[in-house]
Formats: structure tokens, C-alpha cells, sequence
């Protein structure tokens, strides 16, 4: 049980994907400028995550190492991902019209972010069985909420602040993230 705890620990604070280990930096930018779709953007993240993490196991260990296919991981998990993501795409422009229109190309972009990969591949690499893949999964979606929860709350602060105009938009978020980033390498003496 500590040993999980520890995975998922590490995952969300520690070796935080977007704080980092520097993953999934452009939807962390992208979405970061209300908390709603921060919120919104996390929780399609955790889900695709976690499946993500089943189904690359799964695929790994029985058939890319059974058949000396590992060359193919990352085509394999590229595809897994995709998949995944279209069908949270439907699912959310189904049940929450405003959510949808709010992430905008980001929930597509979900594809690209090498947060996913990052950690279908770690896993593999890391040699977690399926569970402690999908306790760091879980982690891991859940330290990528927190950073984009944290920065969208302090930019919508930002955004009401009497700043100079060179301190508006991208700028401040670059050295509002640049800030966190510093912070959650103090984490890293834990453990």
C-alpha cells in the first residue's frame, strides 16, 4: 500500500508532469485562463489517462512483447490515444455543449500531449505492473489538473490586477508558470 501511495505521490507533486518533467505544456497554457475549463480539461485528462494506461499495458504485455513488436510502441499507443480521445470528445460535446465550446482545439489536442504518451511509455519503462500503472496514470492526470487549476486561478486573479500592459496574456503566464514550476522542484527532497 505505501508502495502506491509513493507512485501516486510522486506522480502529482514530485515528478509532476507539467511542472517537471516539462509534459503537456500546451494545453497547460492554452486552457489555464478560467478555472471552469481548467477543471473540465483535468477531469477528460484523468479519465483518458487511466484508460490509456489499462489498454498500453495491456497492449504491451501481450501482444507487442509476446511478438517482438516493440518497435511499434509508439505508433501502438499513438493510435490507443486517439482513440481515446474521440470518444471523449463526443461523449463531452454530448453531455456538456459549454464545456465543449470552451476547450475549443484543446480537447482534440488532447491526441497530441505527450503528457499521455509520456506516461504509457513510462509505465513500460518504470516496469509497473497494472497497477501501479494505473495508480501513476491516475497521479500523474491528477498533478496535471492541480498545475492547471493552480495557473488558471492566479491568471484569472491576474487578469483583474492593475499590471502594465507588457504583464498581461502570455507574458505573466510564462512567468506565472516559470514561478510554479520553481515551486514544485522544492517537493523534490520528500522522498
Amino acid at each position: 500500500m505505501g508502495e502506491y501511495f509513493a507512485i501516486l505521490f510522486g506522480a502529482i507533486f514530485i515528478y509532476n508532469f507539467v511542472l517537471t518533467r516539462f509534459l503537456g505544456i500546451c494545453p497547460f497554457l492554452g486552457v489555464s485562463k478560467k478555472i471552469e475549463t481548467s477543471i473540465g480539461m483535468g477531469a477528460a485528462v484523468i479519465f483518458v489517462m487511466t484508460l490509456a494506461a489499462i489498454i498500453t499495458w495491456l497492449i504491451e504485455f501481450y501482444i507487442l512483447e509476446p511478438m517482438s513488436l516493440e518497435y511499434l510502441r509508439t505508433i501502438a499507443f499513438i493510435l490507443v490515444i486517439a482513440s481515446l480521445v474521440q470518444f471523449v470528445e463526443m461523449v463531452i460535446q454530448k453531455v456538456s455543449p459549454a464545456l465543449y465550446e470552451g476547450l475549443g482545439v484543446f480537447l482534440p489536442l488532447i491526441t497530441t500531449n505527450c503528457a499521455v504518451l509520456g506516461m504509457a511509455i513510462l509505465n513500460i519503462q518504470e516496469k509497473f505492473n497494472i497497477i501501479e500503472s494505473i495508480v501513476h496514470a491516475i497521479g500523474a492526470a491528477l498533478g496535471f489538473t492541480l498545475a492547471l487549476v493552480i495557473l488558471a486561478g492566479i491568471r484569472e486573479r491576474l487578469e483583474l490586477a492593475p499590471l502594465s500592459k507588457y504583464y498581461k496574456g502570455a507574458s505573466v503566464a510564462l512567468i506565472t508558470a516559470g514561478i510554479l514550476s520553481i515551486a514544485f522542484q522544492g517537493f523534490q527532497g520528500m522522498m
